[in-house]
């Protein structure tokens, strides 16, 4: 079968042959129609995730849509190494397995599936979100931060407040639930002086895509500014600005902030995926959207690289 293999550390998948899975005890065939290009995918394929395996060769891709050997269309997570799911057919865990409704076609499946499941998930299961409550979205201008806006304000959120450096698709977000917006262009002073201004009026969960500088002065203006009766919860999502950050150990005990984390591995796999069905189901009753490209999987060495911030790819076997 065809597939986006790749063959040794540091080298882009290329599109070539790959033996087909074989049938094996709790797993199931599934024959591939869709798979998007995502931050995971790349950084598991380079070997630079952190729950990268290393072993080569093996296909690159962590979820898709397919039909089953029972012909039931599902969307997938996790295949069976070394069958990812970039291929005409993968093996994977019939756990890992979730149907989906049919007023989801697979392209818009593949493409929201994990961008919806990070917010959701950190909203949901992470900061115990409760509806009515005010959410800070911090980068909020790419393909997951866009998709947490709409999906705060389908869960409740009583007030959104979303930040980023594109001018343009911030002055639009509005459109998506936001109620207010804040660039992150603009210097550190005039920037915590807009975060403390929020959350003086009340911020209950954080949501972060972009770590780095603005993720230190949201925390450092939050210890500044909050409450001793007045709770946040800051999930760390993403990390676009860099792995790392100084943070000041008093921005900790100031104020009664909870540091958390939502990605692959701070959830048991059995909540990742209801989190996924959760999303999945909601896209078309939510009206939650996502712009889409679909690329022939022939074509893989074209589109492949870092994941656009205004669309996704979305690769067709």
């Amino acid at each position: 079968m065809k597939a986006a293999v790749v063959k040794t550390a540091g080298e882009h998948p290329v599109y070539a042959d790959f033996n087909r899975p074989d049938p094996r005890p709790g797993h199931r065939i599934v024959d591939v129609t869709a798979s998007a290009l995502s931050h995971v995918t790349c950084a598991r394929a380079s070997g630079s995730h952190y729950s990268s395996k290393g072993a080569f060769p093996f296909v690159a891709g962590v979820d898709g849509i397919g039909r089953r050997d029972d012909d039931q269309r599902v969307y997938f997570f996790g295949p069976q190494a070394p069958f990812g799911a970039m291929a005409q057919q993968c093996l994977v865990p019939e756990a890992n397995c979730v149907l989906l409704p049919d007023t989801i076609d697979d392209v818009t499946a593949a493409a929201i599936a994990i961008p919806g499941m990070s917010s959701w998930a950190a909203l949901v299961e992470r900061a115990r979100f409760v509806a009515g409550e005010t959410v800070l979205i911090n980068g909020a201008t790419g393909t997951s931060g866009r998709l947490a806006v709409q999906i705060a304000k389908h869960l409740g959120a009583e007030k959104i407040i979303a930040t980023g450096r594109n001018a343009a698709v911030l002055a639009s977000l509005g459109q998506a639930g936001a109620d207010s917006v804040i660039s992150l262009e603009q210097d550190a002073d005039a920037l915590s002086h807009a975060f403390e201004a929020q959350f003086r009026e009340g911020v209950d969960v954080v949501l972060d895509y972009v770590w780095g500088a603005s993720a230190l002065s949201l925390l450092i203006a939050a210890a500044r500014t909050l409450a001793e009766d007045e709770a946040l919860r800051f999930v760390q999502i993403g990390a676009i600005s860099g792995p790392d950050l100084l943070l000041p150990a008093a921005v900790l005990r100031a104020a009664p902030i909870s540091l958390l984390g939502s990605g692959i591995g701070s959830l048991p796999l059995p909540r990742v995926l209801h989190t996924m069905q959760q999303v999945l189901d909601a896209t078309v009753c939510a009206g939650l959207q996502i712009a889409t490209e679909a690329v022939p999987l022939a074509d893989l060495g074209a589109h492949w690289g870092t994941p656009s911030s205004a669309r996704r790819t979305v690769f067709i076997p």
